[in-house]
């Protein structure tokens, strides 16, 4: 829910519904921008294409599989899709999102408001408990703000860095920014509460990332949340196993009948397709493009698609003098824009989008989804042009190109592995030698977060629907203290892109109620960056989910979630 202030009082308004026609009448707040997200109603489209049957009376095992594992056990640990979305199940945020609108709704917390311009109020749900028993109350809501924003965890996003959270009592909690903050809520979906009880009887209040030289603690391989699903077993990179909450407070609401769920990573694509088909399994994803009419064509088994939010793109080292993986010595030539320009016209972005997604992802001009809060038609990609490109390197300095390492994960996203391969190729006709390298994400990623690659690919899709979200996380610079550690801001902007332009815009979008002037805002941000070539932005990938005819009901959703909860099996 949301509430505004008025005259001294405080208004307040239900989280869905009736409320959402109020939100109309004072502006941008609560995700209504959502609505108008292009990719929810092809959404409704795929999902109105599921096949919906009565729920069965005996419960059933659901198997399923993807290309890569979870990290850990600790949702804090990783920002990193699959992780948090399989985890959601067993930590759950204050809020979560319908699968179909995407709009905002309760979860732990049952309202909220805004009592005062830099203060939410959050009202918390009462009588849950967790997996061991434990009551639920406000105590773990500020320990589990503590916790995100402390030692280890890569979640830090998820809170302004300067909040101070509050307990009213023990189903009450403030969250008093330094600033107004319009979207303080947004990404909380995956911003799971933990037992602070918990937590300090099994030694786990910081989190440990292995990749790191961690010692791993409880929270590495055990959970203890309030949701739906309770973690009974984990293997790491063979399968991780997770039993039905008969206890959940939302049991009633979101109706299932799977009492098992066992996950499995599988990384070859292959042997993926082959489980899916053989019934070894009754999911699987992402679905190889090459493999859609195979699996659509096999009796009992087919692949709904539908647009994701995720923007796959690549990024460049902007920060060191000399690039630590290339032939040039004594300078970076990514720091001249015209290079960067240059591998971007380099890059046929139609020949990646027929040839290798086979029609099954949208190009982008922008670093976010048509639809967000923020994107804007009026940017347009610049044209495929490998002349163009060469007379770009050569006004540089580079007239016959240069050598350079591409890091590109090959278990991550649709066609990852494809894509760079193309690539090569193609940036070779523009006189760069390219070097590929590929790696699974849960080291390269780790890599990455040291800073130690010249030109990555990654790819990113905000929670909150917003601008704001890419913007801070990837285009913020990175501010370092006296000491020369990092601080908050520009989290995951792996190549230290900066623009004191774009810094500014960003702390002016994070605090502007009103939409019209956020709009603009949004707007100056994202000509900047384009302007500046900061990212090479691809393509909006697809969801391309396979499924057998032993799943009875499946929701697609946009943030490519596969919610246990909303699935009936036969």
């Amino acid at each position: 829910m949301y509430a505004r202030s008025l005259g001294g009082k405080t208004r307040v308004l239900g989280a869905g519904g009736a409320a959402n026609k109020r939100l109309r009448g004072v502006g941008f707040m609560l995700g209504q921008s959502v609505a108008r997200i292009g990719v929810v109603a092809s959404l409704a489209m795929a999902t109105a294409m599921a096949v919906v049957l009565a729920a069965p009376a005996q419960a059933k095992t659901l198997k399923w599989a993807s290309q890569g594992d979870l990290n850990s056990a600790d949702q804090y640990m990783r920002n990193q899709t699959l992780s948090l979305s399989i985890m959601s199940h067993v930590y759950e945020g204050l809020i979560r999102r319908d699968p179909k609108t995407l709009a905002i709704e309760p979860a732990l917390a049952e309202r909220w408001e805004i009592a005062e311009p830099t203060r939410w109020r959050f009202y918390l749900r009462k009588g849950v408990k967790f997996h061991d028993g434990r009551p639920f109350t406000a105590d773990d809501v500020v320990f589990s703000a503590q916790r995100a924003l402390g030692k280890g965890s890569d979640l830090k996003g998820r809170l302004p860095a300067n909040v101070v959270v509050k307990k009213v009592d023990d189903y009450t909690v403030d969250f008093i920014t330094e600033k107004p903050n319009p979207i303080l809520h947004y990404e909380w979906t995956t911003w799971g509460i933990y037992s602070k009880g918990w937590a300090i009887d099994n030694k786990a209040t910081e989190v440990a990332d292995p990749s790191k030289g961690d010692a791993p603690n409880a929270a590495t391989t055990q959970a203890n949340g309030t949701g739906p699903f309770k973690l009974v077993s984990r293997e790491a990179d063979v399968k991780t196993v997770f039993a039905v909450n008969n206890d959940w407070w939302g049991k009633d609401k979101y109706k299932h009948n799977v009492t098992e769920v066992i996950f499995r990573p599988i990384t070859s694509a292959p042997t993926r397709v082959a489980a899916l088909l053989s019934g070894e399994i009754d999911f699987m994803e992402p679905v190889p493009v090459q493999d859609i009419d195979r699996i659509n064509k096999n009796k009992g088994t087919k692949v709904v698609t539908a647009p994701e939010t995720r923007i796959v793109f690549f990024g460049f080292d902007h920060e060191h003098k000399e690039l630590l993986h290339s032939s040039v010595k004594g300078k970076n030539p990514f720091k001249d824009v015209r290079v960067r320009q240059a591998f971007l016209q380099a890059i046929d972005i139609e020949a990646i989008k027929t040839k290798v997604m086979r029609n099954l992802a949208l190009p982008s001009a922008m670093m976010v989804a048509k639809g967000f809060e923020g994107w804007d038609v009026a940017f347009k990609r610049l044209p495929h042009n490998p002349e163009a490109a060469k007379k770009l390197l050569a006004d540089a300095g580079y007239p016959n190109g240069f050598e350079v390492q591409l890091d590109c994960p090959n278990d991550r996203y649709v066609n990852d592995e494809a894509i760079c391969q193309a690539v090569v190729g193609m940036l070779q006709r523009a006189g760069v030698k390219i070097n590929l390298v590929t790696k699974t994400n849960t080291v390269l990623f780790g890599e990455y977060q040291k800073f130690e690659t010249s030109f990555y690919m990654l790819g990113w899709a905000p929670g909150s629907y917003d601008s704001w979200n890419p913007l801070e996380f990837l285009h913020r610079s990175v501010p370092v203290d006296k000491d020369g550690k990092s601080k908050p801001g520009g989290t995951f902007n792996y190549g230290r892109y900066g623009n004191p332009k774009v810094d500014a815009l960003i702390d002016q979008i994070g605090q502007e109620t009103d939409k019209k002037k956020r709009d603009q805002l949004l707007h100056d941000a994202w000509k900047t960056t384009i302007d500046d070539v900061a990212y090479i932005p691809l393509h909006q990938q697809m969801i391309a989910w396979g499924s057998r005819d032993s799943i009875a009901k499946l929701e697609p959703h946009a943030g490519n979630e596969l919610l246990w909860y909303h699935v009936m099996m036969k």
